[in-house]
């Protein structure tokens, strides 16, 4: 007889961005006719930049020939890559990384949640409120126990170092859903908090490239003590348009080691090798072509200017919505804007409200955790034109 993992009856009925897409699928059936922004899910509107799209050409086009023929790659991807990311992305920061510490992946999103199956179910596992659901989800799934830490304006979203002893603890910074960042000093007392505990790191920074202020860390192997206590996760899918392409990166110092039941230390990255080699076949040969395109002179202008590109949305709106009166926060190192509901409306009452009078989709923080109650997040990853537009609707029901 088989039986559910009773793990999953405990989620919540409906995966966040599914239950707004549901939401706004009755909308449109009832209004056939509206024209609805959508600045709601992180999905990038820009095309890949020419050089990745020619590179990705030119890979397909290997294929198309038995000697260039790829099949099966690496499970910890082609080096090609790797080399291309730790000389663009780590070795200008002062930050010395061998080869067998990357591994490619399919996505920040993927990694993040598959990083437990090398944990034990007993970890407590602390996560910033609000949160990128899939922290909390996935951890669920596998019956842990989830200790929150509050990010609120008066710790400036970036959350108070917990008087607790947390096993594991997420960062992301650049914050989704807040577009918080973090200075270095307080990055330095995470690491110093997680050195003392032994607690382990996962810090998503698929963001990092929308930092704009040169004193705000783009890697947490910036800050001294942590390649004993930390993993990185990145991705391709808003630097560089990778939404649907899938491409991203984890980085697993060797020094990064936890408990094992007798007593020995035991390194995460032997062990994340060895999951990703019973249940990863790596990612396609023609992604990893096209990220290493990225990190070609003309794959990082023209990625620059997409960047510069949301940035500009982002600055649009953020300051649009501060002349309405709204308090605002994020949009100046990130492409999302956190915006507090007005006249203490809630988040998924002023949701409804700006979809029926505006046909503007956002995401309704409460989705993001208890914290994010009285808040709504906006993307600037729609159009110049659809993100002005949408401010101009918005005013109008205020």
């Amino acid at each position: 007889m088989a039986y559910i993992n009773e793990n999953f009856l405990k989620l919540q009925h409906r995966y966040l961005f599914a239950e707004i897409a549901k939401r706004v699928a009755a909308y449109k059936e009832a209004n056939p006719q509206a024209d609805i922004i959508r600045l709601g899910i992180g999905d990038v509107t820009q095309p890949l930049a020419p050089a990745v799209v020619e590179a990705m050409h030119r890979a397909v086009d290997e294929c198309a020939h038995s000697e260039t023929f790829r099949g099966y790659g690496p499970e910890h991807g082609y080096n090609f890559l790797i080399e291309a990311i730790i000389a663009h992305d780590f070795t200008p920061r002062g930050i010395s990384l061998t080869p067998e510490e990357v591994f490619i992946s399919d996505g920040a999103k993927s990694d993040t949640g598959n990083i437990g199956d090398i944990l034990a179910a007993g970890n407590l596992v602390g996560v910033t409120d609000p949160v990128y659901p899939v922290y909390v989800d996935t951890n669920t799934m596998s019956g842990r126990q989830i200790s929150y830490i509050p990010c609120n304006e008066a710790n400036g979203f970036m959350g108070d170092i917990p008087a607790t002893k947390l096993d594991v603890v997420y960062l992301c910074f650049p914050n989704n859903p807040t577009g918080a960042v973090i200075t270095r000093e307080g990055l330095q007392r995470w690491v110093d908090y997680a050195l003392k505990n032994d607690c382990l790191i996962l810090y998503d920074a698929a963001y990092e490239a929308f930092i704009q202020d040169a004193d705000i860390p783009h890697s947490i192997y910036e800050i001294d003590g942590a390649r004993q206590c930390a993993i990185e996760f990145r991705s391709f899918s808003k630097t560089a348009g990778f939404t649907g392409t899938r491409c991203g990166y984890t980085i697993i110092p060797n020094e990064v080691t936890v408990n094992s039941l007798n007593g020995h230390r035991v390194a995460l990255n032997a062990i994340w090798d060895r999951r990703q080699c019973s249940k990863f076949n790596g990612a396609s040969y023609v992604s990893q072509r096209g990220a290493e395109a990225v990190f070609s002179p003309e794959g990082q202008r023209q990625v620059r200017a997409t960047i510069a590109y949301y940035m500009d949305n982002a600055k649009i709106i953020r300051q649009g919505l501060e002349q309405y009166g709204l308090k605002v926060f994020g949009g100046q190192n990130a492409p999302y804007i956190w915006v507090r509901t007005p006249d203490g409306i809630g988040s998924w009452n002023f949701f409804d409200r700006l979809l029926r009078e505006a046909q503007v989709v956002t995401t309704p923080g409460a989705g993001f955790g208890a914290a994010g109650e009285g808040y709504i997040r906006i993307t600037a990853f729609g159009s110049h034109e659809s993100s002005v537009e949408a401010l101009k609707r918005i005013g109008k029901c205020l």
